[in-house]
């Protein structure tokens, strides 16, 4: 018998970073105006869809997931638990500078999961083992109901965990969203891995009755 679960992923919404050409990683940009709505749409209509569920919410610390969270946690009235493990891939020495700068001065191509960009970068590979103890962790737990709310390329290795995929899947497939897309992945009693929808966009969009 498996442990029942129900997990919603949030890629956090629109922030400065989406609009100025800059990198994200481990910068620490906030949501713009718009991010924010769309951060309010995304808990508004998560309520509404689970007015009566009982969540646990996780988040990436870096100022535009953390925002995201809290606006969520509020709506549903629950404390934000942050890790690190949810953080965006971390970029080395590109954190700081702009998407440009790194394409001229990348110093590998990223060919497989284990190549860095950058000497002092994660690889994806990395990523996954940071991200590793966190995903048993909770699905491990007698936790039913979680939200997490994390970055593009965090999200879409964690994904692939769901699946049950080993790291090395990765060099032959992604599963990318884009910001704001919320996500909702299922596992039943037998041990089936189900993902319902993936990063849908719907849920950034005030909804009319």
């Amino acid at each position: 018998m498996f442990k029942k679960k129900n997990i919603i992923t949030v890629q956090h919404p629109e922030s400065l970073h989406h609009k100025n050409g800059m990198i994200g990683s481990w910068t620490d940009w906030k949501l713009t105006e718009t991010g924010i709505r769309q951060a309010e749409n995304i808990a508004d209509n998560l309520k509404s869809e689970f007015q009566d569920t009982n969540f646990l919410l996780y988040s990436s610390p870096l100022s535009r997931t953390r925002k995201t969270a809290e606006i969520i946690g509020n709506q549903f009235n629950i404390p934000v638990q942050f890790t690190d493990a949810l953080k965006e891939r971390y970029l080395g020495k590109a954190v700081g500078q702009s998407v440009q700068w790194l394409k001229e001065n990348m110093e590998k191509q990223e060919i497989s999961i284990h190549d860095k960009c950058f000497s002092d970068a994660e690889s994806r590979s990395d990523v996954w083992q940071r991200m590793a103890p966190f995903y048993e962790t909770i699905m491990a737990s007698d936790d039913e109901n979680i939200i997490i709310v994390s970055h593009g390329d965090s999200l879409s290795i964690f994904h692939v965990m769901w699946l049950s995929l080993n790291v090395e899947a990765l060099n032959k497939m992604d599963l990318y969203g884009v910001s704001g897309g919320v996500s909702f992945l299922y596992q039943t009693t037998q041990g089936k891995r189900i993902i319902k929808r993936l990063s849908d966009t719907s849920y950034k969009s005030m909804k009319t009755v």
